[in-house]
């Protein structure tokens, strides 16, 4: 069966009564006449969908083509081409309905035209050369461990669609419990408290986290949501990315010759579509893309007898006295299934903590309870105390623009996690003549 007939008869199909006499009767419109192998058709479509497919056109027209009776319609084409309505079956978590792609441009008060550009099914807007064409600026910066970070910030416009995206749609789908960021209630306190007081701390970093969350993953959770085929594609579309081979160009090489495998897996995940590292839905995006990672390494955790928390691209594990002895084991199974979802560790980020030294997890020390070092809290404090006696400008060595709300905001990371310090630290800083 020609493709083209097949979409025209899962739309045929699905703007008709389910029933027997219903399809057969769709067909015959679609086809202009009733042929014999029309009949054995219907009949093997409703054993295999006894209910209509109404958001899945495309998954019923790939069948279609497959079934046993489609075999003699090979020279067979359509007289009439419908289109069909799509609607959500299931709506678990309440989303807004959304059952075509005419109520998603209502939705986000965009025209058809507009919610095509934006989505970009063709790619043009991601194959063309020409900045103003496209829809996110490229920036770099060099990761402290020398690495390249990418940046795709989406334009005005496309931003304000992915923020009410993630607010109203993205937000109520909830991640698994181990996601510990970037979700209502998440925060690097909640990553590492579990981990307080444990005999071993392991740490294990994934790379290029938002880049390996490729487009068909995406698409995949907005159908879980219960989104129709043509709806989760434009969806798919609008938090994805597929960064410019002119702009991949522009970015550096990192200098540590030891990073420049991983700088070639980045560019090759960043050429196709991917959720770009800057957008405002990709981490909430990236959370739901990794459930299924989540749900294994929870699992393997508790098989060990130990605990998993995973704050954006950061894995943790910890474990009871004896855990060292098999660590080696735990962290070839962890990868194991890492590879398995489709991501990789990055081999210069595992470190294995025991308690007779520092255990970090996210700025914070945990060997008893979650807390910022002393050595950093005494950093600050010498900042602090120079700003001062000599003045705020003679310490600030990396011109911050807002020097006053850069100091102010560490001192608040110190706060939350201690009280007294942060309280001592936030007198010193309101002794200071921020003018000088």
């Amino acid at each position: 069966m020609r493709p083209e007939l097949a979409r025209a008869l899962a739309a045929g199909f699905l703007a008709g009564e389910w029933t027997r006499a219903g399809l057969t009767a769709s067909g015959a419109v679609v086809l202009g006449r009733r042929p014999r192998w029309l009949a054995p058709l219907v009949r093997q479509t409703l054993d295999l969908y006894p209910r209509p497919p109404g958001d899945r056109p495309r998954e019923l027209a790939t069948n279609l083509a497959r079934l046993p009776a489609a075999e003699k319609a090979a020279l067979a084409g359509p007289q009439v081409h419908p289109v069909a309505e799509t609607h959500m079956i299931a709506n678990r978590w309440r989303l807004p309905e959304l059952d075509r792609l005419a109520d998603l441009a209502s939705y986000l008060r965009v025209t058809d035209g507009e919610l095509d550009w934006f989505a970009d099914p063709r790619h043009l807007a991601r194959l063309t050369v020409q900045p103003p064409l496209q829809h996110y600026r490229v920036s770099h910066r060099v990761a402290a461990s020398g690495g390249i970070r990418v940046l795709e910030a989406p334009k005005p416009r496309l931003r304000a669609i992915q923020r009410r995206l993630l607010d109203e749609l993205a937000s109520r789908i909830p991640p698994h419990d181990a996601a510990r960021g970037f979700r209502p209630g998440g925060s690097v306190r909640a990553y590492a408290a579990p981990h307080a007081g444990r005999s071993v701390v392991l740490r294990m970093d994934l790379e290029a986290f938002f880049a390996s969350v490729t487009v068909s993953r995406v698409y995949g959770i907005w159908r879980t949501a219960g989104y129709p085929e043509p709806v989760a594609h434009a969806l798919a579309g609008l938090v994805t990315s597929v960064l410019p081979l002119a702009s991949w160009r522009a970015i550096p090489t990192p200098v540590d010759e030891g990073l420049l495998d991983a700088h070639w897996r980045l560019g090759r995940r960043l050429a196709r579509p991917h959720l770009p590292q800057g957008a405002p839905t990709s981490p909430a995006m990236a959370n739901l893309a990794a459930y299924h990672l989540d749900v294994r390494l929870s699992a393997l955790a508790r098989s060990w007898g130990g605990r998993y928390t995973r704050y954006a691209d950061d894995l943790a594990f910890s474990g009871a006295t004896g855990w060292g002895t098999g660590t080696s084991r735990l962290l070839d199974a962890v990868e194991r299934i890492v590879v398995d979802e489709g991501f990789r560790l990055n081999p210069r980020k595992t470190g294995v903590m025991p308690r007779a030294g520092r255990q970090s997890l996210g700025g914070l020390v945990v060997n008893e309870r979650p807390r910022v070092s002393r050595a950093d809290v005494d950093r600050l404090k010498a900042i602090l105390h120079n700003c001062r006696v000599h003045g705020p400008s003679s310490q600030n060595r990396d011109d911050h623009p807002a020097f006053e709300e850069h100091l102010r905001g560490r001192v608040a990371w110190v706060a939350q996690h201690d009280r007294l310090r942060g309280a001592r630290l936030l007198a010193m800083h309101a002794e200071i003549d921020w003018s000088r």
